[in-house]
C-alpha cells in the first residue's frame, strides 16, 4: 500500500472514532455545534474512504485503453470532497437557523467539552501526519484532505469555545452565532478545494516555481540553442511537459538524443517523488511560428 493510502487509512481510523463520540454525545446535550461537529466527521469518514479508493485507481498503470493512465480521478475525488463539504457548511447553517428559531436549550455541557477537547488533540495529530504527507508527496487527494482536516481542528475550536461560553454566561446563542460562522467559514475552505480540482480536470499548468526551474534548465543546457512550445500538466502523481528544443542542423542523432536524454534526467530530478512523462521534439529550427498558427504551441 503506497503512502497516500495509507494515509487515507488513519484519516478513516480517526474519523470513525470521532464521529460515534460526536454523534452520541451530541445527540444527548443538543447543541446543535457538536451535531454539526458529528456531521462533518461522518462526512470525513465518507469522503476519506471514496479518497482511498481513488488513489488505488489512479496508481494503475497506463494501459491500452487509458494510454495516460487515471491520474485525473484525484481531481475528481477532490472535486467531490468539495461538494461534500460544501453541503455540510449549508446543513450547519441551517441547522443553527432551526435552533434558534425552537428555542432549544443545551445540556450536558461537561461531557461535550470533553469530546471537543479529544476532538481537537486527534485532529491536530492527523492534520501534521497528513501535512507531512502531502508535503512528501505532492499529492492533490492528500492536500485536500489536509485541508479539511484543518478546517476541522477549526471546526473542533470554535465549538469548544462556545460551549465554554455557554457554561460560563448561560447565554446559549452563542450556539447559533458560533455555527453560523463555522458553516460560513467551511463553505469558503471547501471551495478552494473545488477550484483547484477544476483546474486538475482542465490541464492546469504545473505551478510557476516548477516551470521557472525547467526553463532555467533548458536554457543552461550546452548546445541547447533555444526552445519553445513548452507545455506542463498534471495528472494525478504524473506531471507532463512537451517542449521542442532547437538544435544545431547538422548535429549527429546520437548526440542530439543524449542531449534530449540529459534534459529529461534534469527534469525528473527536480521531483523525484513524481512519475514524469517527458516528451520533447528535436527541431533544426526556430518553427514556433508555424506551430502557433497550427496551434500545438501557445
Amino acid at each position: 500500500m503506497s503512502v497516500e493510502r495509507r494515509a487515507t487509512v488513519v484519516a478513516i481510523t480517526i474519523s470513525i472514532i470521532l464521529a460515534i463520540a460526536k454523534v452520541t454525545v451530541g445527540f444527548l446535550s443538543g447543541s446543535v455545534a457538536v451535531i454539526a461537529s458529528a456531521l462533518d466527521s461522518v462526512m470525513d469518514m465518507v469522503v476519506s474512504i471514496f479518497n482511498n479508493v481513488a488513489l488505488k485507481v489512479s496508481e494503475s498503470k497506463p494501459n491500452e485503453k487509458f494510454n495516460y493512465g487515471k491520474g485525473k480521478i484525484e481531481g475528481i475525488a477532490a472535486l467531490f470532497e468539495g461538494v461534500v463539504i460544501i453541503a455540510s457548511g449549508l446543513f450547519i447553517i441551517y441547522e443553527a437557523i432551526n435552533k434558534l428559531i425552537h428555542h432549544e436549550p443545551i445540556t450536558h455541557l461537561n461531557i461535550s467539552m470533553f469530546v471537543m477537547a479529544f476532538s481537537i488533540v486527534m485532529v491536530l495529530g492527523l492534520v501534521m501526519f497528513l501535512n507531512y504527507t502531502a508535503k512528501k508527496t505532492n499529492n492533490l487527494v492528500i492536500k485536500s484532505d489536509a485541508l479539511h482536516y484543518k478546517t476541522d481542528l477549526v471546526t473542533n475550536g470554535v465549538v469548544l469555545i462556545s460551549l465554554i461560553i455557554i457554561k460560563i454566561t448561560g447565554w446559549h446563542y452563542i450556539d447559533f452565532i458560533l455555527s453560523m460562522i463555522l458553516g460560513i467559514y467551511i463553505i469558503k475552505e471547501a471551495s478552494e478545494i473545488v477550484k483547484e480540482s477544476f483546474e486538475i480536470l482542465l490541464d492546469v499548468a504545473l505551478d510557476f516555481e516548477t516551470i521557472e526551474k525547467i526553463k532555467d534548465i533548458l536554457k543552461k543546457e550546452p548546445l541547447v540553442l533555444d526552445y519553445h512550445c513548452l507545455r506542463t500538466r498534471k495528472s494525478g502523481n504524473r506531471n507532463f511537459v512537451d517542449v521542442h528544443l532547437v538544435l544545431t542542423p547538422d548535429m549527429k542523432l546520437k548526440l542530439a538524443h543524449t542531449i534530449l536524454e540529459n534534459v529529461e534526467e534534469k527534469i525528473r530530478k527536480l521531483d523525484p517523488n513524481q512519475k514524469w512523462i517527458i516528451n520533447i521534439h528535436a527541431d533544426p529550427y526556430d518553427d514556433s511560428t508555424i506551430n502557433k498558427i497550427m496551434e500545438e504551441c501557445e
